[in-house]
């Protein structure tokens, strides 16, 4: 009898439904119709508990698009987690992580939205552990931690949402100005940050990069982080009663921070993580601005390149024995030909080359932003992040394709046939996707006037950045890295601002010293003398009194006779 892989029967069924979804969700956009679904669970008296689902044009084709890249990283994992004797038990972990997303994706009310939400936190903590050892643990622990915040949001969110009469967000789209309403847009902004880890909440996502790559792969393409940025677009309309000019600083200043910190990172996974992070800053930011839609395509089509991005490095550091560091890596183009070339689709899609997936969001992002009434310092930093995402993937490709100085010698270079089928589909998404999602999502063109030069500043920083890029990463045989001489400058960014350390030690420092005065003035000290001990101190040292009283009475009677006798002559 001939056994079926559970990976592959998974990602068979998630493929087929996957794309019924999709083409489901290009059929309700075309009708501009939207389902919405009451399950009753329970009616009691007047009170019924209701399940309720949403199925619009974002819900349907976002979830079609997480199944078929969840498909394609399942697929993967047939073969990339073959030597793992737990290998069913990350099997159902992913599936759990994938129906979280479903549950988050397709829930039009707060109270179901916080399912799938927790669900995403505490299987993520599950598999970021998964290779258990005390570095996943502290990461874990980090990434679990930092999410926790965003929960307690949603759980504010809903007991403010209990003064407006129903949890349902789609009842709120046309929202007064008032109070009441900002707050509750607050929380909901601090969850979406926390989950989409923007500062100051950035540190947990180059930590959870302990998990096993086709977990990586997930998170960092459709699922997880991309939850936060999902919540605020649903949640967008809210998002014009308020000033958002702060938020727009901070989402800027993450994708800022992020492509600078890649360009002096040297673990191969924690660059492609750093990249995700200024990604999520580049959607959080237009969508501060006020272009939900262009957020979302732009969420689509980072999903596709990304999950082969990842997908591409973890055949790489399978290769390389399971080492990370990209200085190991060298002249790969001649031994993983097939992967390389998918890597560079990839990384172009990521750089925003003309007609590849990435640019037709991108480019419209940074048109619009030209478009915008924003300050000079929003328009630079937004083209200055274009041009270090460029200059981080030419780094990336000059070490692990071209560069012929590798020194590790445990290579076994190999290409899987399983790997290479998953990435097939994934490539054809990240050359393809963004023009077949743009012809879908703006159905009518709406033409925007620039001079030649605003039009060409994105691909002049395009090739400025890639210039810069191949310029940091030449070495040669005497002198050392360019940026190595400023060593202050690029420990700073290569440490994301010391952003990990404020959300380590330099956060729970002072309350250890805290809790250790504490402890020594109350649980060893004054409170321990008095309270704890201060009665059985007492009582035993009177026993002491009175048993050294019965043990030496004819000289004890003698004494208070002398005594008693001094007393009267007195």
């Amino acid at each position: 009898m001939y056994k079926v892989s559970l990976y592959i029967l998974g990602s068979f069924i998630l493929l087929i439904s996957g794309s019924l979804i999709f083409l489901m969700g290009v059929y309700f956009l075309t009708l501009d119709y939207v389902l919405f679904l009451d399950w009753e669970i329970l009616s009691l008296n007047s009170c019924s508990v209701m399940m309720t689902f949403i199925f619009d044009w974002v819900s349907l084709i976002f979830l079609g698009c997480v199944f078929i890249i969840s498909s394609m990283v399942i697929y993967y994992s047939e073969s990339y987690m073959s030597s793992d004797i737990y290998s069913e038990r990350f099997y159902f972990l992913v599936f759990m992580f994938v129906m979280s997303m479903m549950m988050m994706i397709i829930s039009p009310n707060l109270m179901s939205i916080l399912i799938g939400w927790d669900g995403l936190g505490l299987v993520s903590y599950c598999l970021v552990i998964y290779f258990q050892n005390f570095k996943s643990y502290s990461a874990g622990m980090l990434t679990v931690l930092t999410n926790r915040i965003g929960d307690v949001a949603i759980l504010l969110a809903i007991a403010w949402m209990l003064n407006f009469g129903s949890w349902h967000y789609i009842y709120y789209v046309n929202s007064w100005d008032d109070k009441w309403t900002s707050y509750l847009i607050l929380l909901i902004i601090l969850a979406g940050f926390t989950k989409s880890a923007q500062i100051p909440f950035s540190s947990w996502l180059p930590a959870a990069m302990a998990a096993p790559t086709p977990v990586s792969a997930l998170v960092h393409s459709s699922t997880l982080v991309t939850a936060g940025v999902y919540l605020l677009i649903r949640f967008s309309d809210l998002l014009k009663s308020i000033d958002c000019s702060f938020f727009l600083l901070l989402s800027v200043m993450t994708m800022f921070m992020a492509g600078l910190g890649a360009n002096f990172e040297y673990d191969l996974k924690k660059i492609i993580a750093l990249s995700t992070l200024s990604q999520l800053g580049l959607m959080m930011s237009i969508l501060f601005i006020g272009y939900p839609v262009l957020a979302y395509f732009h969420l689509l089509t980072h999903a596709f390149f990304k999950a082969l991005l990842f997908l591409c490095a973890g055949l790489m550091i399978h290769c390389m024995s399971d080492s990370q560091d990209i200085r190991h890596m060298g002249v790969m183009i001649n031994h993983l030909p097939f992967t390389c070339s998918c890597f560079c689709i990839s990384n172009f899609s990521l750089c925003g080359l003309p007609f590849m997936s990435g640019f037709y969001s991108k480019d419209i992002i940074v048109e619009m932003v030209s478009h915008s009434y924003f300050n000079l310092f929003i328009f630079l930093i937004f083209f200055v992040s274009v041009g270090l995402t460029v200059s981080y993937s030419t780094r990336l490709v000059y070490f692990c394709l071209s560069y012929n100085m590798n020194s590790y010698v445990s290579q076994s270079y190999y290409e899987d046939d399983i790997m290479m089928k998953s990435m097939i589909l994934l490539s054809f998404l990240a050359i393809m996707g963004g023009s077949i999602l743009s012809w879908l999502l703006f159905s009518c063109p709406s033409l925007i006037l620039f001079p030649l030069y605003l039009k060409l500043f994105p691909l002049i920083f395009v090739f400025l950045g890639g210039w810069l890029g191949y310029e940091l990463s030449m070495i040669g045989l005497y002198n050392s890295f360019v940026f190595l001489r400023f060593y202050n400058f690029s420990y700073f960014s290569g440490s994301m601002w010391f952003m990990p350390m404020y959300s380590t030690y330099m956060m729970y420092s002072s309350f250890f010293f805290l809790s250790k005065n504490y402890d020594s003035v109350m649980d060893s000290g004054w409170g321990e003398h008095l309270i704890s001990s201060g009665p059985l101190s007492f009582l035993s040292n009177l026993s002491k009194i009175l048993n050294w009283y019965q043990y030496n009475n004819v000289s004890v009677f003698m004494l208070i006779f002398i005594f008693m006798f001094l007393i009267s002559l007195l």
